[in-house]
């Protein structure tokens, strides 16, 4: 079983662990081609004005930006699991797991980087801030991650089962070419999206707590606030609509 995951743009800044070098990800191979990734936008970075880094951070003050222009490839680190904080992890809360929930998680779990591209949970990450779909000057990263990232993903997913809780934007980045599932929230008959970040996270609280190998598994363990709509067929994809319960 593997399970393909968000990143969230909030993050922990305590990073315990030392700065990224080849050893920090999978596919160990292709190190250059995220430091050519994280080359052009601190390049990027370097060469903006104040205005144009509000929108690409999504920050507006100027003050805050000094702790995004640290140089990345000499930052200090920490497992992507723990540097991601944002509403699909406050949910998940991994810090409250045992240690079987957390082994499961770090052996299983890939984590979908809009700057440093699929990582393992346990991967080391610095401290960064990248909007979703923040663009880089002549550089489209989530196609770069893509093109030369894809043939190794399926590559090390040919032999799992795939259960794939990212935001649809994570798409552009990698599209499993076997059978693997998705899931959809709705709420009042509309699909939501903060209520499917948290979602998400409890369903792979789930998966981690109870050791869960195939998706018929997961579906048995639904909490009782969501319910099973429907389930489409849509080539290799597996769409699972759940329905959140007042």
């Amino acid at each position: 079983m593997k399970i393909l995951f968000s990143p969230s743009e909030n993050k922990n800044e305590f990073c315990p662990y030392p700065a990224i070098n080849q050893d920090s990800f999978i596919f160990k191979d292709l190190f250059q081609l995220r430091i050519h990734a994280l080359s052009c936008y601190e390049n990027f970075v370097k060469s903006s004005d104040d205005e144009s880094l509000k929108d690409f951070f999504g920050v507006k003050n100027t003050k805050e930006f000094s702790k995004f222009k640290q140089d990345l490839k000499l930052s200090p680190t920490n497992r992507a699991i723990e540097l991601y904080s944002g509403v699909s992890y406050q949910f998940l809360d991994f810090k409250s797991l045992d240690k079987t929930s957390k082994d499961y998680i770090l052996e299983n779990t890939l984590i979908f980087s809009n700057l440093f591209g699929v990582v393992r949970a346990n991967d080391t990450l610095p401290f960064y801030k990248f909007k979703q779909g923040a663009k880089i000057e002549n550089f489209a990263i989530e196609k770069f991650y893509k093109d030369n990232f894809s043939s190794k993903l399926d590559e090390f997913l040919k032999d799992e089962n795939i259960i794939d809780l990212r935001a649809g934007f994570y798409d552009k980045f990698y599209i499993p070419k076997k059978r693997f599932t998705t899931y959809k929230f709705i709420k009042n008959g509309k699909i939501v999206s903060h209520f499917a970040k948290a979602y998400r996270g409890i369903l792979l609280r789930i998966l981690a707590q109870n050791q869960i190998k195939d998706n018929q598994n997961l579906l048995d363990k639904l909490p009782d606030k969501l319910h099973l709509k429907e389930i489409r067929i849509l080539g290799p994809k597996e769409e699972i609509i759940l329905e959140i319960l007042e």
